[in-house]
């Protein structure tokens, strides 16, 4: 009997659905082999003799390990523990709810997840301090890009704010705070979370964390963390220590046992479409003067690309508004800087093909087209850059890769092929149709191996075929187990 933990020489009787399928010459069930971390052999069912413990595959699907390819560790650990806001319809529901919500052992009261942007009301200093009194009250927007806070939490964190809204760099300094818990709590939340994706296919993940993670992945690795290889980043706050130490982009971190390894270093050069600071080419309805807003100046953004280039370091460059992915291919283009364009939810026709001459990836998130639907049609009605493109990309010759934001969005990779491929999550027609991925090309974006010979036994086994699922059971994929390395993470 086969368990969580246990390493397995085969899997039996189990149909290859993803990357690796086509070279198969039927889709009759077969044995996949392992020696150690990799595939070996590929045979029909019964024909070579396992010579270790065997899987039994009981006619599974089987796809290569999943990757969730933008995700705020930490962020996505505590979200458990916070109050979600998601629903919430107005700023009066939301600041009432937060009013019943039990203080963490910090004494701080968090919600998460709230979407303010078609709110029929404004959120206001007043409305939070009616509902929530002296207990410090934070409130984390969907994007992360805007925390509303009481008054008691301004004084207790030292800002002002005449509506209680932070934005921008001061709600990413308050979200900083809120993940900084006491160190054993931070490891039990991370483990949990890392088995919890292992339940959904996640064999890896890019690590956005606000944080110098270099420590703390050691930590987790050594106290038993074992479910995901692991991408960490840096951003400009520990650019001068990652380039002082040496870390290279694709290099392992040391003591992590290979689980671990550099990642880039991440820039955010605008904001977000919900807290209408995404840089855009045309302006926001209701104010010719808003068109977002650059974090990050052209100039300063290829002083930055340099710097790291030079020290062997991949970018990966948050620009959502198109005049912000201009800026940002702009400075690649000058420096020679290699990684990936975060997010790129608004993007001129001409840059599509930038991308992938420029040799870039980029790394979206297809929720977000759905959970933003509603907000495009309304802020960005006059732009006349393509909103969320994913198939324009792929047909242009530029790499994609899908991921969550999490906790923006679930850090649940099927969901995220479904939202690509489907293009809706309700009873709507899809949303923009041509942007549609294939089921194949959704789980090439999804994975970084294939089911063959030579790969890493990164392996996911699935309750449904993917190629003839609905959109409700590829969003809710069953897992029966994940293998990572051939090493059982989790056993349904």
């Amino acid at each position: 009997m086969t368990e969580v933990g246990d390493a397995v020489a085969a899997v039996r009787g189990v149909r290859i659905a993803g990357p690796g399928r086509e070279h198969l010459a039927d889709s009759e069930p077969v044995d996949i082999h392992l020696d150690g971390e990799r595939i070996v052999d590929i045979a029909p069912t019964g024909a070579v003799r396992p010579r270790g413990p065997v899987l039994e595959g009981d006619g599974a699907w089987v796809v290569p390990g999943l990757w969730d390819n933008h995700v705020h560790t930490i962020q996505w650990a505590l979200a458990s523990e916070r109050e979600p806001l998601g629903d919430a319809s107005s700023a009066s529901e939301a600041a009432a709810r937060m009013s019943s919500v039990a203080p963490l052992a910090d004494g701080r009261r968090v919600g998460t997840g709230f979407r303010d942007a078609l709110w029929p009301d404004a959120p206001s200093l007043e409305t939070l301090d009616a509902a929530t009194g002296g207990a410090p009250t934070y409130l984390i927007n969907a994007d992360v890009h805007s925390v509303w806070l009481n008054s008691a939490a301004l004084r207790r964190e030292g800002f002002s704010s005449p509506d209680g809204m932070l934005r921008e760099e001061d709600a990413f300094e308050i979200s900083k705070r809120l993940n900084s818990v006491e160190t054993a709590h931070g490891d039990r939340a991370v483990a949990a979370a890392g088995a919890a994706a292992a339940a959904r296919g996640v064999t890896g993940i890019v690590d956005f964390d606000m944080a110098w993670n270099a420590d703390s992945w050691a930590r987790w690795v050594d106290g038993g963390f074992g479910s995901q290889r692991v991408e960490f980043a840096v951003y400009l706050s520990d650019l001068t220590r990652a380039i002082e130490e040496g870390l290279r982009t694709g290099e392992p971190l040391t003591g992590t046992r290979g689980l671990v390894q550099m990642g880039p270093f991440k820039v955010i050069t605008d904001g977000s479409l919900g807290t209408r600071t995404a840089a855009c080419s045309h302006p926001y309805p209701g104010d010719e003067a808003d068109r977002g807003v650059m974090n990050v100046s052209p100039d300063d953004l290829i002083d930055l690309l340099t710097d790291a280039t030079g020290a062997g370091l991949g970018v990966a460059i948050h620009a959502i508004g198109d005049r912000a992915v201009s800026s940002a291919l702009d400075a690649v283009t000058a420096t020679g800087a290699t990684g990936t364009i975060e997010h790129a939810q608004l993007v001129k026709h001409a840059d599509i093909a930038r991308i992938a001459r420029l040799g870039l990836a980029a790394s979206v998130q297809p929720q977000h087209a759905l959970d933003d639907r509603d907000l495009v049609e309304g802020y960005w009605a006059q732009q006349t850059a393509l909103g969320y493109p994913m198939a324009s990309l792929l047909r242009a010759g530029a790499e994609v890769r899908l991921g969550s934001d999490a906790p923006v969005a679930p850090l649940d990779p099927w969901q995220a092929i479904a939202a690509s491929v489907y293009r809706t999550d309700d009873e709507r027609e899809p949303w923009h149709p041509e942007e549609r991925l294939m089921l194949d090309e959704a789980l090439v974006a999804s994975v970084r191996s294939e089911v063959r010979p030579g790969e890493r036994a990164d392996l996911v086994l699935c309750g449904a075929d993917p190629h003839a699922a609905s959109m409700a059971t590829l969003r809710r994929m069953p897992v029966s187990a994940t293998l990572l390395g051939g090493r059982l993470t989790h056993l349904g």
